[in-house]
């Protein structure tokens, strides 16, 4: 309980004050003059002054409130090296125990963890959360298990928001060892097929180490080991890098381990340089004219990364008048230009109904074959000229082209449909309008019925016909689209249908685009989280297996978002490479920045943190020395003080913050007190004055 006196005026202040004033001055008049009296009449008018102040002694009904204490778990990957897990739940339990044991203090276990933004370890920023809503004068101190390796520590301790301990308790020992790469520079886009540089260095740190030894380092691109080299630790090493396809190429870069050292995870370094392609260049060559000769033209004018070469050969095949080759055209048509000397600089060859007259050679047939084997691809785009006996069929590019014609041509009106494999491939899933019967788009009027030796067929026609067909021919791809009335949808006629959706897809997934391809898993980061997608052609797919980078091992189930496509999810809690695998297929991913903070130096250090901890009265400790047994320090209750610690123990600061419960008022000259006073004073200046 706390007593004190109270004034609660019954008139003004000013009248107060007056009063008071006008008082002083008839005393001081009155003892001047010698009157009769004027001490008991300055005493008569002081009591009734009081009485005006209306003075009261108040007790206050206090309770003292708990200090609270912050206890900061480092739970950041640095922290699971070696055996710094253990010891820091060991001395966690033991710090929750000591403080549990003591009156008068509110513990809150709080855990910093990394965020996957690579930041590093941020203790204070989590400290500061955790305190947020504890008045400043009542946090008694804040104890933190960590390894030292804090990214986020204040420049003083007036930046904490209160003024109590901070205590660091670190695991590790101080014969740690390591070595790091350090990246250098290292490009974020280069051309598919240029060579790119990455400098980095091979640094050890620890007992023992020094520059200039010699280390191996292993090249690897999207997993597999592409190159060896030898560098030496504390010198700038420049590796050229060969930018192999388009998308995210992945590069590894590993020194071999240093004898003991703490950890390995921070001896490889994750480089992810987008592959650029040079415009993919198509040669279009139209043979026999018809209403949609130009769609295949203006589709692929309008994709900005296509180059085109365009040759269209007007004469109709029934035009017999004897009139030489080399006269057919004000620019000679240079078939062995393209289709022998510069056939491979081209990504994709479409024949749109192109019919045999003697234009090109079989020799350049066979070489078309060959090129595609390679991994060319060749699209046919057929209507009647497939069917008949100018048909490309009967070339050297037979073996590889999946569908014969039968030499019948079905004139009828269809819808395009897809068939059960289209719904999952990825060239023909989810088309607009095929999710209706029959499919909400335009119908066609024409199709090559043929027969499949080969290959995967996504759309048919009448009488389930073929009408689109792909297929895989050793390191190439071949299509073909078994109908020239694609144009109708171009057209808009009924309606028109999903021509430029369908028809990019197509070219691309022959140019080897790999967002098309029919199996895959990819992994991308969206947000927080890790998004893993498998395209499959099968039923069903297993369980993802997601390795962290510090080797821990996660099983994802797959749900089906549409046919053929599965996806999962799962939060990305960690920096650095993440492998995803299914089956036998894998694929990999760099989460967070290139060099990241949390492995920039992973060796235990009291140093950082013991500036801090000093200005705050606190100390920052190992847990245990080589060799030795952990020792926690003893945790002691203490009033204010310069230091709140010392040898093996530790100090926390005991709050004298209370909450008023209430306050009881006793008024002393209100009442039968104050009169009685009042009374008496004045019939002493009466008896007085009647003398």
């Amino acid at each position: 309980m706390v007593w004190s006196l109270a004034f609660d005026p019954l008139v003004p202040l000013w009248a107060l004050f007056s009063g008071i004033v006008l008082a002083v001055l008839l005393t001081g008049l009155s003892g001047f003059l010698n009157l009769r009296g004027w001490v008991l009449r300055s005493l008569t008018m002081a009591l009734l002054l009081l009485a005006l102040a209306n003075p009261a002694i108040e007790r206050e009904d206090r309770e003292p409130l708990s200090s609270v204490v912050a206890l900061v778990v480092d739970k950041s990957q640095s922290q699971r090296l070696a055996d710094r897990q253990t010891a820091t739940d060991e001395a966690a339990e033991e710090i929750k125990r000591r403080i549990g044991s003591l009156d008068g203090f509110d513990l809150r276990v709080l855990e910093a963890r990394n965020s996957g933004s690579g930041d590093g370890t941020q203790v204070f920023q989590t400290l500061a959360n955790g305190l947020a809503d504890v008045p400043p004068e009542r946090v008694g101190g804040a104890i933190i298990v960590t390894d030292g390796q804090i990214h986020d520590i204040p420049d003083n301790a007036g930046a904490l928001g209160f003024d109590a301990p901070v205590h660091g308790l670190v695991t590790g020992t101080v014969d740690e060892r390591d070595r790091r790469i350090v990246l250098g520079t290292a490009p974020r886009f280069g051309l598919v097929g240029s060579e790119q540089t990455v400098s980095l260095t091979v640094v050890d740190q620890g007992q023992g180490t020094g520059p200039g030894d010699g280390v191996r380092l292993t090249i690897k691109r999207d997993g597999d080991v592409i190159t060896e080299r030898s560098a030496r630790t504390g010198e700038k090493v420049d590796i050229p890098v060969e930018i192999a396809h388009g998308g995210d190429n992945i590069f590894e870069f590993e020194a071999e381990p240093l004898d003991d050292e703490l950890t390995l995870l921070n001896n490889r370094v994750v480089v992810t340089i987008d592959g650029i392609r040079e415009n993919l260049r198509v040669l279009l060559v139209s043979g026999s004219p018809h209403a949609g000769e130009r769609t295949w033209r203006n589709l692929l004018k309008s994709d900005a990364s296509v180059d085109l070469v365009h040759f269209t050969i007007l004469r109709p095949p029934e035009k017999q008048d004897g009139t030489p080759i080399n006269e057919l055209s004000l620019i000679a048509f240079p078939t062995r230009e393209l289709f022998s000397v510069k056939i491979d600089e081209f990504d994709l060859i479409i024949f749109d109904r192109y019919v045999r007259r003697g234009v090109l050679p079989m020799l350049y047939f066979d070489n078309i074959a060959r090129y595609v084997r390679e991994g060319g691809a060749v699209l046919i785009a057929g209507g009647p000229d497939y069917a008949e006996g100018g048909s490309l069929y009967r070339t050297p590019l037979a073996p590889i082209l999946p569908a014969r014609p039968t030499g019948t041509v079905l004139e009828q009106p269809y819808h395009a449909v897809l068939a059960d494999l289209g719904e999952r491939h990825p060239v023909t899933r989810g088309l607009p309008g095929s999710e209706q019967n029959p499919p909400a788009w335009s119908r066609w009027f024409r199709a090559v019925d043929t027969e499949i030796d080969a290959g995967q067929t996504l759309m048919s026609g009448p009488s389930e016909t073929p009408l689109l067909v792909l297929n895989r021919e050793s390191e190439g791809r071949v299509a073909m689209l078994l109908s020239d009335h694609v144009w109708l949808w171009a057209r808009g006629y009924e309606g028109g249908g999903p021509h430029v959706p369908l028809l990019r897809r197509l070219a691309h997934w022959l140019m080897q685009e790999p967002d098309l391809e029919e199996e895959a898993l990819d992994v991308s980061l969206r947000g927080p989280e890790l998004v893993i997608e498998r395209q499959t052609l099968g039923e069903s797919v297993g369980e993802v297996t997601v390795t962290s980078p510090t080797g821990d091992q996660s099983q994802i189930t797959m749900s089906e978002q549409e046919p053929g496509l599965w996806r999962g999810t799962m939060p990305a809690t960690e920096t650095g490479l993440f492998s995803v695998s299914e089956g036998e297929m894998s694929a990999l991913i760099h989460v967070g920045p290139q060099n990241p903070r949390e492995f920039t130096d992973v060796l235990s250090t009291p140093e950082k943190l013991t500036p801090l901890s000093e200005a705050t009265g606190g100390s920052a400790e190992r847990l245990s020395d080589v060799g030795g047994e952990m020792s926690v320090p003893r945790v002691v209750s203490m009033r204010p003080s310069a230091s709140y610690s010392g040898n093996g123990w530790i100090g926390l600061k005991a709050t004298e913050a209370s909450v008023l419960n209430g306050v009881d008022r006793y008024p002393l000259m209100i009442g039968l007190l104050g009169l009685a006073l009042l009374l008496g004073a004045l019939s002493l200046t009466w008896y007085r004055e009647g003398r």
